[in-house]
């Protein structure tokens, strides 16, 4: 393990560098770093790493949501409620339903697992996009809008309704029944994991200020009730639905509401984290992206891609429709759309797996969206931003 881990840092830093002088964003250095080094080329990441692969990208995401929460601030959401809760389910549905019947015409398939596809690919990616929207918020590109909040919100809620329907769609797909519950319990999980938030938010606060601690220990409690939420999740899941995910992002709203001062510099410490986080995250959606499948990619993967991109564009349009954004604002939102990795890596070999007909086809167009989505999306958004956003003007 330890050598494993000495060849991701050393591959990963200079392909990084790499990476800086091309202007590329790291995350690409990153992915190539765990391609290279993954199980598919010359097989050199210890399988103790591999084994507790998803556990490792967990922890990631974890620091990515507590960063968000931390730095979004509900009433900057005020003007833009309506985009950001439009932005939460409209892409990524409008996606789906685009997906599941052109991949019927284009590769005959049911439409079941059609919708299968859709909500596999559908879902943007929390690890693209939620560093860059804070980057912007310190910068205050577009802050006076909200836009980078609004982005914020709804990508994070994106992501947890696209792999709900997922689940649901591969449960109708196994059984032939629909399984209503599923459906019921997704709003009702989302409520759970706001409650949560703000009560486990509201005692950490009353914690932090009577008891004198370093800011790292601060850290560390916000971590141990961040797994505790992600293992109550897995418990309860049969039983009372929960969403982890929003549960913590709502206690960096609550810290960032309640303890500003706090908020800003447990702020830098997560950024800290997130130097080492973002490498492993990425290095491990790149171990588990299967090249042998690139091979039997054709047009047609890449036309069904374009095609439900040209969708989401639509849906990002309407979403923000009656909000106070100018045409190239509503372009930049559309760009932060576009990044897919994270879910994508962690669910489009699930079809295979459970012997779907379709199954290579998902997995293809899954690995097909990550490594032409995620780069380009990436590279969109930092490189448009001072184009496409005003600066706000401090006081």
């Amino acid at each position: 393990m330890i050598l494993s881990l000495g060849l991701i840092i050393l591959l990963g830093l200079s392909l990084n560098a790499i990476m800086i002088k091309i202007k590329v964003p790291s995350l690409i250095g990153y992915m190539i770093t765990g391609i290279i080094l993954g199980p598919f080329v010359f097989d050199l990441i210890d399988p103790t790493i591999l084994s507790i692969s998803a556990d490792l990208r967990k922890i990631a995401l974890i620091v990515i949501l507590l960063r968000a929460g931390l730095s979004l601030d509900i009433k900057d959401l005020k003007a833009v409620g309506r985009g950001a809760i439009l932005l939460s389910f409209l892409p990524a549905t409008l996606e789906i339903i685009a997906i599941a019947f052109l991949s019927v015409w284009l590769f005959s398939i049911t439409l079941i697992e059609g919708f299968i596809l859709g909500s596999a690919v559908a879902a943007v990616s929390p690890a693209v996009v939620v560093p860059r929207m804070i980057d912007l918020i310190n910068k205050k590109l577009g802050t006076k809008k909200s836009i980078p909040q609004m982005v914020l919100a709804g990508s994070s809620i994106d992501d947890i309704y696209a792999v709900v329907l997922f689940t649901l769609f591969v449960q109708i797909q196994q059984t032939n029944i629909i399984d209503f519950k599923s459906i019921i319990f997704f709003p009702l999980s989302i409520i759970l994991g706001v409650l949560a938030g703000i009560l486990s938010g509201l005692i950490l606060v009353k914690v932090f200020k009577r008891f004198h601690m370093r800011d790292t220990v601060k850290v560390l409690l916000i971590f141990g009730i961040a797994f505790l939420f992600d293992f109550i999740e897995n418990i309860l899941k049969d039983i009372v639905p929960f969403s982890s995910l929003i549960g913590i992002i709502t206690i960096g709203l609550t810290t960032l509401k309640l303890y500003p001062n706090l908020s800003f510099r447990l702020t830098s410490k997560f950024a800290k984290i997130w130097v080492f986080s973002e490498m492993m995250l990425f290095v491990l959606i790149g171990a588990l992206v299967d090249i042998t499948v690139i091979k039997d990619i054709g047009l047609t993967f890449v036309l069904l891609l374009v095609l439900a991109v040209f969708i989401r564009f639509i849906a990002v349009l309407i979403s923000t429709s009656k909000i106070n954004l100018n045409t190239k604002e509503r372009v930049f939102v559309f760009f932060s759309y576009l990044p897919k990795a994270t879910v994508q890596a962690a669910i489009g070999a699930i079809p295979l797996s459970l012997g779907m007909p379709a199954g290579e086809i998902i997995l293809g167009i899954s690995v097909l969206s990550i490594f032409l989505t995620a780069p380009i999306g990436a590279i969109l958004i930092d490189q448009t931003q001072n184009l496409l956003l005003e600066k706000e003007i401090s006081d």
